[in-house]
């Protein structure tokens, strides 16, 4: 089994904003969620891990390899697709995946021919293969780039926001992509999208202003909260009130214009409310809403 370690990685920008705050996580193999709003720290991290920008102070290690001091071997066990990749010339994809192949340095051409069709197999490209990359969807795109990352068998896969953007069916043809490889490497998938890691992550941690709020398997971090999320329809024009004196952690609009709003709490708030089975956004809010109250109040 793979293993990423990472000791007390810290990363400030020049106009003061602190990026990383000596983030300490280990990550094992399968699917890895990391989950924050946008401006969290995500791609600083994800851009850390994968070599391209280099921290204030800290350790990274994948298994043997350190590797702030040894990139180069990092590099070569590492798939990364980043938010946005490359624009693509008028070529087949499996034109395009025999390139990158030989790139890579896999010059016999029967090795190389199997691994691009256990790329475009596994990425459910096959049946495309012979269209041009440039004219695929936005979701095909992205599946092209987890084939194109398969082809040196990477220890360690790397996935920042994959499914912005993409239509439901898009999603959840990458997602189950993502689900096929998941299980022989470390994945990290990193979202703001809470059911991408619901559907997919058998770990999974949330990061925010720089700083790891919580790392825990989503099952568990659900089975936390339980008895401690409270649910009541409110009309919309006494959303203030409630805000005021209540640990409001989430609302959604009802067809009628009336207001859904969880509670988080260790008792009931009232007799008015009703307590409600916790999910994965829960943990997400509960988690984003404690940080922002320690940011307010950070002598309490």
């Amino acid at each position: 089994m793979n293993q990423l370690r990472l000791l007390n990685v810290s990363k400030t920008y020049k106009n003061g904003v602190k990026a990383l705050d000596n983030v300490s996580i280990e990550i094992n193999s399968g699917m890895f969620g990391l989950l924050g709003p946008n401006g969290a720290g995500k791609s600083t991290l994800m851009r850390t891990i994968a070599t391209l920008q280099q921290p204030d102070s800290g350790e990274i290690y994948l298994d043997d390899i350190d590797i702030l001091n040894q990139k180069m071997e990092l590099r070569k066990v590492l798939g990364y697709l980043p938010q946005s990749f490359g624009v693509y010339p008028k070529l087949s994809a499996e034109k395009l995946l025999h390139y990158f192949a030989e790139l890579k340095g896999l010059s016999n051409k029967a090795e190389r021919k199997q691994i691009v069709d256990y790329a475009l197999e596994v990425t459910n490209l096959y049946d495309v293969k012979n269209k041009h990359v440039a004219g695929y969807s936005g979701g095909m795109k992205q599946r092209f780039g987890i084939a194109q990352l398969l082809l040196n068998n990477p220890k360690l896969i790397i996935v920042d926001e994959p499914t912005a953007g993409l239509d439901p069916a898009e999603r959840h043809r990458f997602l189950n992509v993502l689900r096929e490889i998941g299980t022989n490497h470390i994945v990290i998938l990193s979202t703001h999208i809470v059911d991408d890691v619901k559907e997919l992550c058998t770990d999974m941690a949330i990061l925010n202003g720089g700083k790891l709020l919580c790392h825990k398997k989503p099952i568990d971090a659900v089975l936390d909260l339980k008895d401690k999320i409270w649910g009541l329809t409110i009309d919309r024009e006494n959303v203030e009130r409630y805000e005021s004196e209540y640990n409001i952690i989430s609302t959604n609009y009802n067809q009628d214009n009336s207001l859904n709003i969880r509670v988080y709490g260790e008792t009931s708030p009232g007799d008015e409310f009703m307590k409600v089975e916790p999910d994965l956004s829960d943990v997400y809010f509960v988690h984003l809403k404690g940080d922002e109250v320690e940011a307010t109040n950070p002598q309490s």
